[in-house]
């Protein structure tokens, strides 16, 4: 289990100085926010053997002297962001903390703080949520921007679909720009001032949340900027049991909605070199749930995210602190209390187990059977409802307020039906549906190859540029299925674009594509294209979320363009589960709402990691709805030594090995109950913890038929301690 911290597999983020109750003893930490403690807090953390990141928000904070013009003698409450009624758009509850606009002035003001870490001594630096607002756009600062970038007057976003679209591609633009001025002048200043590399991450919800929650970020445009190296995918449980509709039912789908998400974040890095790390929080920001809905959805999100085998890099937890030490609503309703024992040490189990998941993958139908639902950036750019007059808005949580987390107004404000139209029908029936990065298709060329089907629609995103259409075009003659999925009747098919200006005059954007697939005048049906396919769905795509009918419709042409393709060995194999093997490790969840409700059988000699007690099964059923997280025994053995670490709770270092037993080291937060399964061919005859130079008993259990022993102990704050086992009296 010893692994060189510098790999950085494994992190979190926390605000608080160092305390041993939230010593998680990943490889890296990301201390967050610039203040006058900040290299203290470092200073702490590096201390206790951590690589030292820091992390702070790009879009806000505590930045009253420059807005109010103590820094350059001129307010900038004018950056605020803004909405239509005025009023600035606040994170949290604190007034004087509203999201900005990100103008050169407040870019370069933004230099300053950043270069004091620089300074501290931190590796790298994550700057987060660079997000503007749907519902803004009518701030002094923005309607500059406007002018200057599209040469023309502003016009007010609510105003047409046209004046909306063009803003917020405005508002990601800026984004870009202010990130790739930031991380540029940062790392020569790293560079020229210390003589070391500086490397810049951007943690960053889904661009399905952004959509979904009515932000708009860079997202994809992030590629093109040669000054990032990675990514953190901020999905959680706040995130993802954002409700959405399948079958007519609006409800939450946590697991399947991270699922999505966690796809659509891997598309950041596929084919490059940067790194993405995957988030996930043990609780969320809303603090009204009770621990026993934190830790079901918990056990989904860490599920969803394990079936996505690209990444194997995760940020095990944001604020530590509120998860430790925090309390929330007790199950009786009278009370809160603090996290349960068990919880928290199967928090351990699996934090420390996600920094082993660099492992071969099991190729199976389902690995290699790729089917892709195209999104893009342009999906965040057309979400303003026109009769707004008083927009609705998210309260997002600021590390330091759980109090401060709501939401006002109308949920349905979120729906996002259009993309979950095409996604949860197959999702919902066992297909590894993976949400595709449309402009991605630009960057890269090959970047479509490992499909076979997608799933496209233009009512609810845009192609920005039309040589999408040649590539497409071109995957579908080379042997693609395209379902295109559209009525024509998105009122954004008549914003100012490439489709109808330039001596175009396409209604749509799907008619040019349509065009190129020489398919003009195409109704309802599937038409063969060179080797492939397009099969042609003329119905809004929230359809295919509204009822039974509408998701069976959308199946039932999805099978019909593929047996167009004449390829009897490709067909989709619908189940009620889905089942992945990383190394010795399965992950598995049974779904919900789908075509069985019968549970899914994994037979063998296993450990379940999602048990306090990692304990040793021969048959693990998992029911509807129900998520597992297994580790294999007989995958797992080792080959060339019998003793070795399976799952344990605690950082294990310095394992050795002698005839008389073996030892290690443990390290984890302070007073934590923690728990350890190790391979041992031999039954002990004794455990003892080994600190500050006395020794006291452990329990232990041996298990002869695994040959396993689960050793049972605790850590101890700001001391080593040791665990031995004896095989001899």
């Amino acid at each position: 289990m010893a692994r060189d911290r510098r790999e950085e597999r494994t992190g979190f983020q926390e605000s608080a100085p160092y305390r041993a109750a939230y010593d998680l003893q990943t490889d890296f930490i990301m201390v967050y926010g610039i203040d006058d403690t900040m290299p203290e807090r470092i200073r702490q953390w590096k201390e206790k053997g951590y690589i030292v990141h820091l992390m702070t928000g790009v879009a806000w904070g505590n930045y009253q002297k420059y807005l109010n013009g103590e820094i350059d003698g001129r307010s900038h409450w004018d950056e605020a962001q803004t909405d239509r009624n005025g009023d600035h758009i606040i994170h949290g509850v604190t007034p004087d903390i509203p999201y900005m606009v990100p103008t050169l002035s407040y870019t370069s003001f933004l230099a300053g703080p950043i270069r004091l870490a620089v300074d501290a001594g931190v590796e790298a630096i994550h700057l987060e949520e660079p997000e503007f607002w749907v519902n803004g756009g009518y701030s002094e600062a923005f309607k500059r921007e406007w002018r200057l970038y599209y040469k023309e007057p502003w016009s007010a976003p609510h105003e047409s679909p046209d004046a909306q679209f063009r803003a917020s591609k405005l508002k990601a633009y800026l984004y870009t720009r202010s990130l790739d001025r930031l991380c540029t002048e940062l790392k020569e200043y790293a560079l020229t001032t210390y003589g070391r590399d500086l490397r810049f991450y951007v943690p960053t919800h889904s661009l399905i949340n952004y959509t979904q929650w009515r932000i708009v970020s860079p997202e994809s445009q992030l590629l093109d900027l040669p000054s990032i190296d990675g990514y953190i995918a901020q999905i959680w449980t706040g995130t993802s049991r954002t409700a959405n509709v399948y079958h007519g039912i609006r409800k939450e789908r946590t697991f399947e909605t991270a699922y999505l998400e966690y796809g659509i974040m891997q598309e950041l890095v596929r084919g490059t070199d940067r790194r993405m790390w995957f988030l996930h929080d043990p609780i969320e920001d809303n603090p009204n749930y009770t621990w026993t809905d934190y830790k079901q959805n918990y056990f989904q999100i860490v599920t969803a995210s394990l079936l996505h085998p690209a990444v194997s890099h995760y940020e095990v937890s944001p604020w530590p602190k509120r998860v430790f030490e925090g309390k929330y609503p007790s199950e009786d309703g009278k009370g809160k209390e603090g996290i349960p024992p068990e919880y928290a040490t199967t928090l351990l189990n699996v934090m420390h187990t996600l920094g082993n998941m660099e492992q071969e993958l099991e190729q199976t139908d389902e690995t290699m059977q790729q089917v892709g639902v195209l999104i893009a950036d342009s999906a965040m750019f057309q979400r303003l409802r026109m009769d707004d007059q008083a927009p609705d808005q998210l309260t997002k949580y600021d590390g330091t307020n759980p109090e401060a987390f709501g939401m006002d107004g109308d949920t349905e404000m979120l729906d996002f039906s259009p993309f979950y139209g095409l996604a949860l029908p197959l999702l919902k029936h066992g297909i590894p549906v993976r949400p595709v990065q449309l402009d991605n298709v630009r960057r890269f060329p090959h970047y479509l190859k490992d499909y076979r089907v997608l799933l496209l629609s233009y009512e609810f995103m845009k192609p920005e540029y039309p040589d999408l259409h040649f590539a497409l075009a071109g995957w579908v003659r080379n042997g693609g299925a395209l379902v295109y999925v559209g009525d024509d009747s998105d009122a954004y098919h008549s914003i100012r674009a490439w489709w109808n200006e330039g001596g175009s005059d396409y209604y749509s954007p799907r008619e040019h594509l349509f065009e190129q697939l020489d398919l003009q005048g195409a109704g309802n049906g599937v038409f063969h294209a060179g080797k492939g396919a397009v099969g042609y769905l003329a119905v809004a795509p929230d359809e295919c979320a509204k009822s039974v009918e509408g998701a069976a419709a959308l199946r039932r042409t999805v099978a019909e363009t593929i047996k167009a393709l004449g390829d009897p060995g490709f067909q989709l194999q619908p189940k009620h589960y889905f089942q992945m093997r990383r190394g010795p490790y399965i992950i598995a969840a049974v779904l919900d709402e789908s075509i069985a409700d019968t549970p899914l059988t994994i037979s063998g000699q296993l450990v379940d990691l999602f048990d306090p007690a990692l304990s040793v099964l021969q048959e693990v059923k998992i029911e509807a709805g129900e998520q597992a997280f297994l580790f294999d025994l007989e995958k797992g053995r080792p080959v060339d030594v019998a003793i070795g670490c399976i799952a344990a709770s605690s950082r294990i270092e310095a394992l050795t090995l002698s005839e008389a037993g073996f030892e290690f080291q443990v390290k984890g937060p302070g007073n934590m109950r923690a728990a350890a399964r190790f391979y041992c061919p031999r039954q002990p005859v004794s455990a003892v913890l080994d600190y500050r130079g006395e020794t006291e008993s452990i329990p232990f259990e041996w298990d002869a038929a695994s040959e396993t022993v689960l050793l049972q102990y605790y850590h101890l704050s700001d001391t080593d301690v040791v665990v031995k086992v004896n095989f001899e009296a």
